[in-house]
């Protein structure tokens, strides 16, 4: 898969866990991927999804989204984005 992701992001260590906040963007073409769902199916995230625009009739779809959970699992999730 390819998705653009900002190169904006903050992390913050909390405790055992990792937050980082990004930005991101879904081409058309994987609109009807289940990306979120991945995220906490696969790499158990915690995402928080604080802002999200979709083009409406198709068009790319754009996300701000916090991510919560393991460095490691963020960091994997983040190379899943890429």
């Amino acid at each position: 898969m390819k998705f653009s992701n900002s190169s904006h992001f903050t992390t913050k260590n909390l405790k055992q866990t990792t937050e980082v906040t990004l930005y991101l963007v879904i081409p058309e073409s994987y609109r009807q991927e289940p990306i979120v769902t991945q995220l906490v199916s696969r790499y158990q995230l915690q995402v928080n999804i604080l802002a999200a625009t979709l083009g409406t009739n198709g068009g790319q779809g754009q996300f701000k989204l916090t991510l919560i959970g393991d460095p490691q699992a963020i960091n994997d999730a983040l190379a899943y984005l890429e």
